[in-house]
């Protein structure tokens, strides 16, 4: 009976893990998931043709349009597994209610995994190695947003209009570090663009008018590095990429910026003893890995903030740029 027990507690926890979601974590709107029912899958690199708006139009009599797939290259590869295990004592459990105690094991390594996770995919899309010339700038000086004088809009126009150059469609995503919503969010150009602006602080709904890009979201995670000291995982950048609205109905061969590929139900929750039986562990596996598919779909914003930013020559500059303009306005 015991048995019996401890498999349906497993089972339970195992929906509590696929079910756990930490708001923290925003890779996902970069990285949508694909399920596979195998670990050895073929990722297609997608290029700017499998963009392509094609001719439909068809005379009477003509041969039908057809595409000519070209707008990708295949390569095989394997899933990876991660797993992550919480010891409880013999002792503790006694102190404890079993299924709380366990509960909360199964939240802390499922949180692990999904860290992992999102540090894997924002290394991968905050790394400017993975983009071509054209589709990443480095922001420097008084062109860096926490500079009064910068210039926001024209930067992400610039980057909106690289993307949809090679792809032939808009940014529709973006993803905001911490550090660089703090200056974007009380920028006065930006400020300067809400109606009765006194005081306020751009909204991320406002910010999506702004932009035109209908998701934004801010990444504020943050994980211990090797000595404990605690990082943003998003830094100091901002990433715009083109990520198609297709629910469950994605597959691998919809051309997108980056997906996660992920076994079909390899997220579990088991639990195992080691020799002496007064630790159990409870322990989460999960199989899969982020590709980032379409670097030409996506474009990277990085040196958001300027290290060397100095208040009372900001404030002077923008007193002389916003009089010079006023004066312009009025004729």
């Amino acid at each position: 009976m015991g048995r019996l027990e401890d498999l349906r507690i497993n089972a339970y926890l195992s929906e509590v893990a696929r079910g756990y979601r930490n708001n923290a974590f925003v890779a996902d709107v970069l990285f949508p998931t694909i399920y596979s029912e195998k670990e050895k899958i073929d990722i297609f690199q997608f290029n700017k043709e499998a963009f392509n708006i094609y001719d439909t139009e068809r005379a009477i009599r003509a041969n039908s349009n057809v595409i000519s797939p070209q707008g990708f290259s295949k390569h095989t590869a394997t899933l990876t597994e991660h797993d992550l295990s919480y010891p409880i004592d013999y002792r503790e459990e006694q102190e404890a209610e079993k299924v709380k105690l366990q509960l909360h094991a199964t939240n802390v390594v499922t949180n692990g995994l999904q860290l992992k996770h999102e540090k894997e995919c924002a290394d991968l899309v905050q790394n400017p190695n993975n983009y071509a010339s054209t589709n990443k700038i480095i922001l420097s000086g008084k062109s860096c947003f926490n500079w009064g004088i910068s210039d926001p809009v024209g930067v992400v126009e610039q980057a909106k209009n690289a993307v949809s150059s090679k792809i032939a469609q808009d940014p529709n995503t973006m993803v905001i570090g911490q550090d660089a919503w703090v200056s974007l969010k009380k920028h006065p150009q930006l400020k300067g663009l809400i109606s009765n602006n006194l005081n306020k602080l751009v909204s991320l709904e406002l910010l999506k008018e702004i932009f035109e890009v209908e998701n934004i979201v801010i990444g504020k995670s943050i994980f211990a590095d090797a000595n404990g000291n605690f990082t943003r995982i998003w830094q100091d950048n901002i990433i715009l990429a083109y990520v198609p609205n297709l629910g469950a109905s994605r597959t691998e061969y919809d051309p997108s910026f980056a997906y996660t590929v992920r076994k079909k139900d390899a997220l579990n929750i088991d639990e195992y003893n080691k020799e002496g039986n007064k630790v159990k562990y409870i322990r989460a596996t999960d199989i899969y890995t982020p590709f980032l598919v379409g670097a030409e779909a996506g474009y990277l914003i990085s040196g958001v903030n300027d290290p060397n930013y100095d208040r009372n020559e900001d404030l002077k500059l923008q007193s002389t740029v916003y009089t010079k303009s006023a004066e312009e306005s009025n004729g």
